[in-house]
């Protein structure tokens, strides 16, 4: 499965199995496992760098499993191979997401300007709450 020009996942690094779906459906429910359960593990993978590992087991959040086994549900449609390709989707577009390194952020210093304006909205203000003295007051 090509993800990027550069990362591409091999299919047996994927296991599928289908469940059954909760919810409403009545007896195709009960009787049909339509939902997609998909398994990558991300922790023995050598199909993705270590810099998108990373960003990915903290993408996953609750998905991924102290195993590093990121765990992706697909139950949305009410047709097994919708579903497995609904899984597969999900997992393309956290990858994909997970393959964009964060920009460094470079530090900056406030302008003399804004400085100024910042100083000069402070003395506006405290003359403002200065103003409010009771009226008559001894």
């Amino acid at each position: 499965m090509r993800i990027t020009p550069k990362i591409s996942i091999p299919d047996d690094e994927l296991h599928v199995s289908f469940v059954r779906s909760s919810g409403p459906g009545g007896q195709n429910v009960n009787k049909v496992a339509t939902a997609c359960q998909l398994r990558f593990n991300i922790a023995t993978t050598e199909s993705l760098p270590a810099g998108v590992k990373e960003r990915l087991v903290r993408q996953g959040g609750r998905k991924v499993t102290g195993d590093g086994v990121l765990i992706i549900d697909a139950r949305r449609y009410r047709t097994q191979q919708r579903n497995h390709f609904d899984a597969l989707e999900r997992l393309k577009t956290m990858i994909a997401k997970a393959a964009v390194a964060p920009k460094k952020r470079r530090p900056t210093k406030p302008t003399k300007a804004s400085k100024q304006r910042r100083l000069d909205s402070k003395q506006r203000r405290g003359k403002i709450k200065k103003l409010r003295g009771g009226v008559g007051e001894e």
